[in-house]
């Protein structure tokens, strides 16, 4: 009996195929925008947004996002409570936030990206702030982390 069982699993996996997912690439892909391509005033929003985020870390008071700026997820996920988490970590291992550096401008499919040097006082401090703006002109994510030196050569090697 076991080893009739046995043979019918092994059949059932022999006879299941996986799967191939395909797969735009064009959603995947990144290009870099120029100085000429880049709208001011998404810009602006983008970094008065995220500076917004990251200023909560100094003042401990966070402004809410509304309806026009930011999409209902972003509302939901930035939550005063998620924000003091973060910013203590952030405050003990980086220092006061300063500013933001704009380091460069991307485009995907769907998504402008804007991309940020998170300065802080701390010398140690090198992080990255990345703003994403989709076709709405609202802002789609705010991503923190490590610095990546490497990104431009990255983006090239698609």
């Amino acid at each position: 009996m076991k080893k009739a069982g046995l043979i019918i699993c092994l059949l059932l996996l022999i006879g299941c195929k996986s799967k191939t997912i395909s797969r735009d690439t064009e959603d995947l892909k990144i290009k870099k925008i120029s100085g000429s391509e880049i709208n001011a005033n998404q810009q602006q929003k983008a970094y008065e947004l995220g500076k917004r985020v990251l200023e909560t870390c100094n003042t401990s008071k966070f402004k809410p996002f509304n309806d026009t700026e930011v999409t209902a997820s972003v509302r939901e996920n930035t939550t005063e409570e998620r924000l003091t988490k973060t910013c203590q970590r952030f405050r003990q291992y980086y220092g006061s936030f300063i500013d933001l550096k704009l380091d460069g401008v991307y485009k995907t499919k769907q998504e402008v990206v804007y991309r940020y040097h998170a300065l802080y006082t701390k010398k140690v401090a090198n992080k990255e702030l990345r703003v994403f703006v989709n076709e709405d002109n609202l802002i789609s994510a705010i991503k923190s982390m490590d610095w990546d030196e490497k990104f431009d050569s990255k983006l090239t090697e698609q």
